[in-house]
């Protein structure tokens, strides 16, 4: 099975209700607002230094038992120029992905630079699920 760093689509940043330990680096964060100020579409986001998910994909990593990954509720706020430029646009539930595994051994983890790695088959399903705006290229140990 093959590995690929996965550098998602950024579509917002922390919001101001994020709380974090800035002391450690990277950052440890400990509630999550994110604010969302544009989106392309895809299923997985990012924002140094967390991740989220729509609950699609989410529900699509639980089905086919993905490892080193874990969820959990997040705060998500919408900015007003993204209300004013898209006031048709669905945006879809997102939860906080925590990828708590081992880079190039688990489904999901985290390289020592802390750059998202997920295996073959969870690129595919990310794939299926929208990963068009994400950057994506093989994981060297």
């Amino acid at each position: 099975m093959g590995y690929f760093y996965v550098e998602p689509e950024v579509a917002g940043a922390l919001g101001d209700r994020t709380v974090m330990d800035r002391s450690v680096h990277p950052p440890i964060v400990k509630r999550l607002n994110y604010h969302l100020e544009g989106w392309l579409g895809d299923a997985i986001l990012e924002s140094f230094p967390i991740f989220i998910a729509t609950t699609a994909a989410k529900d699509q990593l639980l089905k086919m038992g993905a490892t080193g990954v874990v969820f959990d509720e997040l705060d998500m706020t919408i900015s007003d120029q993204f209300r004013e430029l898209y006031p048709d646009r669905d945006v879809p539930v997102f939860v906080w992905l925590k990828p708590e595994g081992k880079a190039g051994h688990d489904d999901f983890g985290a390289a020592i630079d802390g750059r998202l790695v997920v295996s073959k088959r969870v690129l595919d399903m990310f794939d299926s699920v929208g990963l068009a705006n994400a950057l994506v290229e093989p994981f060297a140990e």
